[in-house]
């Protein structure tokens, strides 16, 4: 055991400090070849220290051994690894360091996770059981939210309104007049009143000469050369 050292697991200490224990801190640079075939090394951040070493575990009470709470059997330390390992959560590693007449020496206080560890027990040690650990740096880390605003430069497209619609020079919506030329679809009547139906006509085309709106017929038709034809519904009758 290691006169002068003690080990804590987060707030468990150790009863027996390891007789040794191995610090290893991780490469992370890169070598790559040039154009030229030249190799060079990228320096890079150091990677995670990884801690390995030895523990015993007694079942017994050693008059060397550490208990600042009052002994512990081995089955109160196996628990505790247990915890550590399954909580999935990092926890402290402190190793404080001092000489036989009490001269402090450096500290190992670092944030880990228990890696892996193994329970050998062994009939040359009695009782007692080792725990062989593996330990590996732990740096906290977070995600953070950043709002990106994209200014958009692109020209945005003109729509170009549809053209209204010609109005149509034929459009029954003209008012006839007397003169104005027609195409008329309808019976033929002798006069405005719509005495004496006749002949009908279809899209034939025509002339207005008389208009007597009080009548239901209000519209006389002639030929284009004027000749009389009749008079006829005002629906039957379309401006051109």
């Amino acid at each position: 055991m290691a006169k002068g050292y003690n080990f804590f697991f987060d707030k468990v200490q150790l009863p027996i400090a390891p007789e040794s224990m191995e610090m290893k801190i991780n490469n992370q640079n890169a070598t790559i070849n040039l154009i030229n075939d030249q190799e060079v090394n990228i320096l890079k951040r150091p990677g995670l220290t990884e801690i390995t070493f030895e523990a015993l575990i007694p079942q017994m009470r050693y008059p060397f051994a550490s208990y600042p709470n009052g002994f512990r059997g081995a089955a109160y330390f196996l628990d505790a690894f247990e915890k550590l390992k399954t909580s999935r959560k990092p926890f402290q590693f402190i190793v404080s360091r001092a000489t036989p007449n009490g001269k402090l020496l450096f500290d190992t206080n670092i944030k880990v996770s228990l890696e892996e560890y193994t329970i050998t027990e062994d009939a040359s040690e009695g009782f007692d059981v080792k725990v062989s650990f593996t330990l590996k740096q732990y740096v906290d880390y977070g995600t953070k939210t950043v709002k990106i605003t994209i200014k958009d430069t692109r020209k945005k497209p003109v729509v170009k309104p549809k053209p209204k619609p010609r109005a149509s020079s034929s459009s029954s919506n003209k008012k006839p007049t007397i003169g104005c030329n027609v195409i008329v679809n309808g019976q033929l009547h002798r006069d405005s009143y719509g005495a004496g139906p006749g002949q009908w006509r279809k899209n034939y085309r025509g002339k207005i000469n008389f208009i007597n709106m009080s009548g239901s017929h209000p519209y006389h038709i002639t030929t284009p050369s004027g000749g009389w034809q009749g008079w006829v519904l005002a629906s039957a009758v379309k401006v051109v």
